[in-house]
């Protein structure tokens, strides 16, 4: 098991290398940079912007740059912001937790809803109840995400029943313990609900091809030979055994849901990473966007090495081919 995980590690740090070269070099490479816009301001003296280019060494080499960069991310600063005068971690980082909190609810709420959607559905296979899955799936899949961020806003102004926007409400400071929890989930009810709807109908159909494929297997017609109860010869015998696919599909609906929520929280104004480096991006602060892609990618390696984690104690032969 631990050569397995160094190896699983080792791809993820060389993962991360390869982006942070790739995000560094295109993002110092392009044209223009924070300071460009204050030679336009007739108040700011050229010698005050050669300063502060020299200050953040935007007149050394690129090679340079980057060893000194990777020296701030060592020691936790990840850079240093333009425009708040400040470290770049703590910026995104109390961003990054307000985007891990909408991207894993809605990671958890879209796999309870689609794991017992798809599992029926292939139990109905060509029946009504399947077709209807199937025809809903498929009117989400041809929605964009965009479209669909908009129509929940629109529902929500018009009916007047959820915030549209912000992740808490002015009052929260004043608030009991269960207001302030209440006040929360109401604010994440649309966001929620958006990237739950724009992930569902891949995971619901994956989930109900693996499970269509396994019911046909002989060893659970044998087991329902056998007299086992429905619910149990489905959740106890044929999603384990479909589950292979299902793992892996959980690793890569983290990076879908990671980046459908940067889009999501510009369109609803949740404060998360998304419209952070909107705006660093805008005012092109390239720190910020750099640890912003950085720590973006951290959690997609994050999820997906924990899909490998559990892909390894759900399949003996993977154990079997890392064993001695």
């Amino acid at each position: 098991m631990m050569r397995y995980l160094l190896r699983r590690a080792a791809h993820a740090f060389f993962l991360l290398i390869g982006v942070s070269l790739l995000a560094f070099a295109f993002t110092v490479l392009a044209p223009g940079n924070y300071f460009d816009e204050m030679r336009l301001n007739p108040e700011i003296a050229p010698e005050t912007i050669a300063a502060l280019r020299t200050q953040y060494e935007l007149n050394r080499s690129l090679p340079v740059r980057y060893v000194h960069w990777v020296s701030s991310v060592l020691h936790g600063d990840m850079g240093f912001s333009f425009a708040y005068n400040t470290p770049v971690a703590p910026l995104l980082l109390v961003r990054a937790r307000n985007t891990l909190l909408l991207t894993v609810t809605a990671m958890l709420l879209a796999w309870g809803i689609a794991l017992p959607l798809g599992i029926w559905s292939a139990e109905h296979l060509g029946r009504l109840p399947d077709r209807l899955v199937s025809w809903g799936t498929a009117a989400l899949l041809v929605v964009p995400d965009l479209a669909l961020a908009l129509g929940l806003l629109v529902i929500a102004v018009k009916s007047g029943w959820l915030p549209t926007g912000g992740m808490v409400s002015l009052n929260f400071d004043r608030l009991p313990f269960f207001g302030k929890l209440r006040d929360l989930l109401l604010h994440m009810a649309l966001p929620v609900a958006a990237l739950v709807l724009s992930v569902l109908p891949t995971l619901v159909r994956h989930v109900r091809a693996a499970m269509a494929e396994v019911l046909d297997a002989p060893f659970v017609l044998a087991a329902e030979g056998h007299g086992l109860r429905r619910r149990t010869l489905l959740y106890r015998y044929a999603l384990p055994a479909a589950a292979n696919p299902l793992i892996s599909l959980f690793g890569f609906s983290i990076g879908t849901l990671l980046s459908g929520s940067l889009l999501i929280e510009v369109v609803m104004s949740w404060p998360g990473l998304g419209p952070f480096l909107l705006e660093a991006i805008l005012a092109r602060d390239i720190y910020v966007v750099i640890g912003g892609v950085l720590l973006s990618t951290l959690f997609l390696v994050g999820g997906n090495f924990l899909a490998d984690l559990l892909l390894y104690w759900a399949d003996p032969r993977i154990r079997t081919e890392t064993g001695p």
